[in-house]
């Protein structure tokens, strides 16, 4: 494999509106969490429904764009790339987190009437 690509695509629901924080840079971040939904059939037949949690952060005019058009409850589309960090808590202790840094976004939510 030549080309290694870093892409991911998630179809969910919005758990929460998008946080926004500016920095002193004049950067801004949106951060939200998405819903999405995988079922399997367990060892008597009955589905069971597992819905995973995944943190989006948007950065720049994407996040300013999130923060007009998004609110929670609105099923979207989205293409981003994972990103790996970590950084101290409150206690002082490393953690780990994992985010899908957004790249585009679309709201598949129908109008209401």
């Amino acid at each position: 494999m030549k080309n290694m690509v870093n892409r991911v695509q998630l179809i969910g629901r919005l758990g929460m509106n998008p946080e926004m924080r500016k920095f002193d840079n004049g950067s801004t971040m949106a951060r939200m969490s998405l819903a999405t939904d995988a079922g399997h059939k367990d060892a008597n037949g009955n589905y069971v429904k597992d819905t995973h949690w995944h943190t989006l952060v948007a950065w720049g005019k994407l996040a300013e764009l999130s923060e007009k058009l998004l609110v929670k409850g609105n099923e979207v589309a989205i293409t981003g790339k994972l990103v790996n960090r970590s950084y101290e808590d409150k206690d002082g202790k490393k953690r780990y987190t994992t985010e899908v840094q957004l790249l585009e976004f679309i709201k598949t939510t129908k109008k209401s009437a």
